[in-house]
């Protein structure tokens, strides 16, 4: 009975400390507190007691623990998760556009592996890893019952150092065994070329701290041999990054002080607005990275590329430049990845990664689950196909659109200004893993997408070329 009592103190404790962790009100904090669920915690405690009594082998207490918050993360949603040490340590570089590993980024699915995206020119790409592959086992080690954490531990490792996978692929009838060499990972995350005179490319292939000081020097760079007449901005397959980069590449378009994005959570810290401004687009007191920018890179005719690999961040921009019709939106229906997750540091230099708000575009439209449609549609091939894709709201435990009451169809007007006090930034402590997309040469002439934007900018140009 005394075990069964200390168990019931260390649970109760643990789920207190992790209240307090999240830095709500104080209030809020008490009531919550106040109905902590006694009968379901003493369950708890007589499930850890059983386990540390009469399992097969002893487990430790730690490890109990462990198990249990990754296990109330997971079933939330499927960006909910418990980052230990390493896997912490791993997501503050990955942010930095610099990591090691295979460049895979990986989700869980019915116990095993599932491939979300190989990132380009990285072992997982050249080694011809795609995305929806399963991977049931890593060297002799079956997958199964391991953890997320787990898995992503036994693909990282030291440099030059070889790992085999062994993956089940959507219409191939046998395994398929894979061995890849291991390597830092660097992304380079903007990437552009003038693809014909007065016509410039941008790619964004994901969203990390640097990525807005690299925008400015590509557009820069494209402005040097004249005038613009036309910009592609491609947002196809990039999963996002971080928040604060997605307002500043937004800024870098619009008109200062024009709202970008909200999110909306049940936190007073989650209910804000962002505006194209430096108070939310730099951290710290870094020189305004997009003040060199020609004046005309706010007024240049725009098409913007997504697909259904375009999430998170990049739908941000996208939704932001639709909404003010600041650009025309071409491509197929992005992934729909609208929520914001917060990094909560933990002691023993381990964090929580909670979804705590969802995105929404400057008139109001809910991003999760739906994503960014796009004003025209084009396929990625010239008889209408495109590669079938994994979308949000085909996750299992996906959070819902939320914006239920609202008819999606008829968003409100933008809001074009920011008030003349806005409110202060909440920590900025929002990230998500940033990866970059399958290989694509840049900017093809065989890219039909990209060749139907540029016939599309030289429409418009000619249209507003007439009396």
């Amino acid at each position: 009975m005394g075990k069964l009592k200390q168990a019931g103190l260390i649970c109760a404790g643990l789920l207190g400390g992790i209240l307090i962790s999240m830095q709500f009100s104080a209030m809020a904090e008490k009531e919550t507190r106040a109905s902590l669920p006694i009968e379901e915690l003493r369950t708890f405690a007589e499930v850890f007691n059983a386990i540390k009594q009469g399992y097969v082998e002893p487990v430790d207490d730690k490890k109990l623990i462990t198990y249990a918050i990754s296990g109330m993360l997971s079933n939330l949603d499927p960006h909910s998760t418990y980052l230990d040490a390493d896997s912490y340590k791993d997501l503050q570089v990955g942010t930095q556009g610099e990591f090691g590993g295979l460049g895979i980024e990986v989700g869980m699915e019915d116990g095993l592996v599932k491939v979300v995206s190989p990132i380009e020119d990285t072992p997982a790409d050249r080694g011809g890893i795609k995305s929806g592959d399963l991977i049931f086992k890593l060297d002799d080690s079956l997958v199964k019952g391991m953890t997320l954490s787990d898995a992503v531990k036994r693909m990282r490792g030291k440099p030059k150092t070889p790992i085999k996978l062994s993956i089940l692929r959507k219409g191939e009838t046998k395994p398929i065994e894979v061995t890849l060499i291991r390597e830092v990972i660097k992304v380079q995350s903007v990437k552009s070329k003038l693809v014909e005179e007065g016509y410039g490319y941008l790619r964004i292939t994901s969203f990390q701290e640097n990525t807005g000081v690299s925008l400015a020097k590509h557009i820069n760079e494209l402005y040097k041999p004249g005038p613009l007449r036309g910009l592609v901005l491609d947002l196809r397959n990039d999963p996002g990054g971080l928040l604060n980069t997605a307002i500043g590449v937004s800024a870098a378009f619009l008109n200062p002080k024009t709202l970008v994005t909200s999110t909306d959570g049940r936190t007073a810290d989650a209910k804000h607005q962002f505006y194209a401004m430096p108070e939310d687009y730099l951290r710290g007191s870094r020189d305004d990275y997009l003040k060199s920018l020609p004046a005309e890179t706010r007024k240049v005719p725009m098409v913007v590329l997504i697909n259904g690999g375009s999430a998170s961040a990049s739908e941000i921009v996208a939704g932001a430049l639709q909404d003010h019709k600041r650009a025309i939106v071409l491509g197929t229906t992005s992934f729909g990845k609208g929520s914001v997750q917060t990094v909560l540091p933990l002691p023993g230099n381990t964090a929580i990664k909670l979804t705590t708000a969802r995105y929404f575009t400057p008139s109001g439209r809910s991003i999760q689950a739906k994503g960014i449609v796009p004003d025209i549609v084009v396929e990625e091939s010239a008889n209408g196909s495109s590669s079938a894709r994994l979308r949000e709201a085909d996750l299992e435990n996906h959070l819902d659109n939320g914006n239920k009451d609202k008819d999606a169809t008829t968003p409100a007007k933008p809001q074009s200004k920011a008030p003349a006090k806005p409110k202060a930034t909440p920590p900025g402590n929002e990230v998500e893993e940033p990866i970059e997309p399958p290989t694509r040469e840049l900017a093809s002439k065989k890219d039909y997408q990209l060749s139907q934007a540029l016939n599309l900018l030289k429409g418009l140009q000619i249209i507003q070329n007439r009396p």
